[in-house]
């Protein structure tokens, strides 16, 4: 049996569109409804005391959207961001901003980080949301660090390598949840996912719920984490 509450969960939150075109509703209809459910799982990741919650709220790919969605989707950003920052200092919980900041609209960018200012003293859950994140950009803006740095190629290192990463404090997720129905990674933490159990449902996510997210936590609880070693090896380990 594996470890009963995962340290740090990561959602890759989708299908908010299809949920909205499914009940002939406008595909904004859906963010809005995709909003709900992320206030019901804040509050049951803390409840269950998850350590670390990432949302993947806003790919890099996301920007090629139609422009009037990426715009609503930006105004229900700030707008949210701003309602809730406080009460979820209130509940202990901090914002991070995981992505390129630069591509963000000022107005969304000023919510964002007026919510880690309000809640950078809570010391309890750390809420990560992943806006305007892409995998592979962090990863080559972590190169790109390194080659500013002047390192040579024999002291670059995993641990050298994160430092420039956007949250390199922020651990690997020990489990990936993705909804919708969907089998992919779509450019979401990849070079922090190398080891993470991978959870699968096919549920929209407005409909993705406390239920469902207690089911990702038990399975996650009955999976054996090896990390390449073999079982007895980790039973061993356990009972030193």
């Amino acid at each position: 049996m594996g470890e009963s509450v995962p340290r740090h969960v990561a959602i890759i939150m989708d299908g908010n569109g299809r949920w909205a075109e499914n009940k002939l509703l406008g595909r904004i209809r859906g963010h809005v409804a995709g909003v709900s459910a992320v206030r019901k799982i804040v509050r049951r990741a803390n409840d269950r005391g998850v350590r670390y919650l990432t949302l993947f709220a806003f790919s890099s790919e996301n920007w090629n959207r139609p422009r009037t969605e990426v715009a609503a989707l930006m105004q229900l950003m700030k707008f949210n961001l701003r309602r809730e920052a406080k009460e979820l200092a209130e509940n202990n919980v901090r914002v991070r901003l995981l992505g390129d900041r630069s591509m963000l609209p000022e107005p969304a960018l000023k919510a964002a980080e007026e919510a880690e200012e309000i809640t950078k003293s809570s010391t309890g859950m750390e809420l990560v949301l992943a806006i305007s994140y892409g995998g592979r950009d962090e990863i080559l803006e972590g190169v790109k660090g390194l080659i500013r740095e002047g390192v040579k190629e024999e002291e670059v290192t995993e641990k050298r390598l994160r430092e420039h990463f956007y949250l390199p404090d922020l651990p690997d997720p020990d489990l990936v949840i993705r909804t919708s129905g969907e089998y992919r990674i779509s450019n979401f933490l990849l070079w922090q996912i190398a080891y993470s159990e991978l959870y699968f449902t096919d549920l929209y996510w407005p409909d993705f719920d406390e239920k469902e997210f207690d089911r990702a936590l038990e399975v996650f609880a009955s999976r054996e984490r090896r990390f390449g070693k073999t079982s007895a090896q980790v039973e061993r380990e356990k009972s030193v």
